[in-house]
C-alpha cells in the first residue's frame, strides 16, 4: 500500500474500537472480527465484535443524549452549523476516505471519490439545511357543538428520539451519510451497525463528528456481526426507530425483531431489477445502458439492472455489443486508477455469484470464454468474458433473455414487487417518459 496517504496507513496501523458516548472501546467480551482487502484477502485491520451487551452501552448512549443533553436542548442553527462542519470535514478529508473505501470494499478508488465521498459530503450539507426549515401547521377547527367559540389547533414536529441504522456493504460510507444526515438534522440520536465486511469507513466519519463537535452519545457506531449486533439493534427495546439497507431476507429479520416492541422502521431492500430493451433501439445506447446497469461497482448495487428483456430482432446484436464492452472492462485492484472492475467485497460473495453462474450453465445458459481460477476475492482475467453473461449484482442469477412481441414487456412491472428499479430502452419518447 505505498501508493496510499500517510493518513491513510495510520488510520490502517491504528488499533481500532467502537465509538460508544463519545469513546473508543473494545468490545465487552474482547472478541474482534478480520477486516480484509477483497482484491487480495490481505489483512487491514481488526475491529470490534459487539454482542448485546455493546450494544446496549450504544442505545443508553444515545438515549441519554437524546434526553437530557447539550444535543438535545441545542437549537437548529447550532445542529445547521456542526452538519456543516461535518461536509467541510468529509470533503477536507476526501482522498484518504476514498482510499480506506477502496481498500475495504474493492471498488475504483477513482469512483470511491468522484461519487461516494462527494455525495456524502452533499448529503451532509443539504441536510444541514434541513435543521432550521423543519415546520408544523396551524389550523382554523369548527366544533359543531360549540359554534360561538373560537378553536385553533397546531401541529409540531418532533424528532423521533433514537435510531438504529445498519447499513450494506455497497456504498459504506455514503451509506452511512444517508442515514446519520438526515436522523441528525431532525435532532434524532443514531446507534450505526455497518456491515462486518465493510467497517472502516464508518469508523473514519465517526471520528470527523467527533472533530466537527458532536456531543457524546448523539452518534455510536458498533462494528460486529448482523446475527449478533444487528439482531440485538433491531430488537432493543429503546430504539425508536430502525432503518436498514440490505437483502429482502435480512429485511425480514429485522422486520419481524422489530415488530414486537411496535419499532418504527424504513427498510431499503434489494431486488431484480428488469432492463427491457425494444426494437426501435439504438442498439450502441441501449448496450451501453445494459452494461452500465450491471457492471457498475462490480454489479454490487440495490438497483443493479440484474435482468435484461430484449426483443428478439436485436437480441443478438444487443447480446454481442454487451459482451463486447464486458470484455474490455479493466479488472484488478481499486488502486489502480485505470481499473473499471474490482473485486467481490469477499470471498463469500464471489463463491455465491460464481455459484449462480454454475447454476446457470447447468441449466442451459450459454456463455463466452472459458472458466479460469478463482483469486482471492478477485475474478481473474480468464473468468470475465462469462460474467456478462451472468449478470449477477447480489447473488440472484439474471441474464440476457429473449423476447418475440412487444406485449411480452407491457404489465410487467406490475407483477414484480421485489424490483426497486426498471428501465426501458425505446426510440420512441412516449413509451418512456
Amino acid at each position: 500500500m505505498n501508493d496510499v496517504l500517510e493518513s491513510t496507513r495510520a488510520f490502517l496501523a491504528a488499533p481500532k474500537r467502537m465509538f460508544i458516548d463519545g469513546e473508543w472501546r473494545d468490545s465487552a467480551n474482547g472478541a474482534t472480527l478480520d477486516v480484509v482487502n477483497p482484491a487480495d484477502g490481505a489483512l487491514l485491520a481488526r475491529v470490534p465484535s459487539a454482542d448485546e451487551t455493546d450494544v446496549d452501552l450504544a442505545v443508553q448512549a444515545a438515549r441519554r443524549a437524546f434526553d437530557d443533553s447539550a444535543w438535545s436542548r441545542m437549537k437548529p442553527p447550532d445542529r445547521e452549523r456542526m452538519l456543516l462542519r461535518a461536509a467541510e470535514l468529509i470533503e477536507a478529508n476526501a482522498r484518504e476516505l476514498a482510499e480506506i473505501e477502496s481498500l475495504d470494499t474493492g471498488k475504483p478508488v477513482t469512483v470511491a471519490q468522484g461519487l461516494d465521498v462527494s455525495m456524502a459530503a452533499q448529503c451532509f450539507r443539504y441536510m444541514a439545511g434541513w435543521a432550521t426549515k423543519i415546520e408544523g401547521s396551524t389550523l382554523d377547527a369548527a366544533i359543531p357543538y360549540s359554534p360561538s367559540n373560537a378553536f385553533f389547533a397546531y401541529t409540531r414536529k418532533e424528532a423521533v428520539g433514537v435510531v438504529g441504522a445498519i447499513i450494506p456493504w455497497n456504498f459504506p460510507l455514503l451509506m452511512a451519510s444517508w442515514k446519520l444526515a438526515p436522523a441528525l438534522a431532525t435532532g434524532c440520536t443514531v446507534v450505526l451497525k455497518p456491515a462486518e465486511d465493510t467497517p472502516l469507513s464508518a469508523l473514519r466519519l465517526a471520528m470527523l463528528l467527533e472533530e466537527a463537535g458532536l456531543p457524546k452519545g448523539v452518534v455510536n457506531v458498533v462494528t460486529g456481526y448482523g446475527r449478533s449486533a444487528g439482531t440485538a439493534l433491531a430488537r432493543h427495546p429503546d430504539i425508536d426507530k430502525i432503518a436498514f439497507t440490505g437483502s429482502t431476507q435480512t429485511g425480514k429479520v429485522i422486520g419481524h425483531a422489530a415488530l414486537d416492541n411496535m419499532t418504527r422502521m424504513s427498510l431499503e431492500l434489494g431486488g431484480k431489477s428488469p432492463v427491457i430493451v425494444l426494437p426501435d433501439v439504438d442498439i450502441d445506447k441501449a448496450a451501453e445502458g445494459v452494461a452500465n446497469a450491471i457492471f457498475f461497482n462490480s454489479g454490487q448495487v440495490c438497483t443493479a439492472g440484474s435482468r435484461v428483456y430484449v426483443h428478439a430482432k436485436v437480441f443478438d446484436r444487443v447480446m454481442e455489443r454487451v459482451a463486447a464492452i464486458a470484455d474490455a472492462l479493466p479488472v484488478g485492484s481499486g488502486l489502480d486508477p485505470a481499473m473499471q472492475i474490482g473485486p467481490f467485497v469477499s470471498a463469500r460473495q464471489m463463491d455465491r455469484v460464481l455459484g449462480y453462474i454454475d447454476a446457470g450453465r447447468t441449466e442451459g445458459a450459454r456463455d463466452r470464454g472459458r472458466r479460469g481460477e478463482r483469486g482471492r476475492g478477485l475474478l481473474r482475467e480468464a473468468d470475465r468474458a462469462r460474467r456478462h453473461r451472468s449478470f449477477d449484482a447480489r447473488g440472484a442469477r439474471g441474464n440476457l433473455r429473449s423476447r418475440a412481441g412487444r406485449h411480452a414487456f407491457y404489465g410487467y412491472r406490475y407483477r414484480r414487487r421485489a424490483s426497486e428499479r426498471h428501465a426501458l430502452w425505446s426510440g420512441r419518447k412516449h413509451l418512456v417518459q
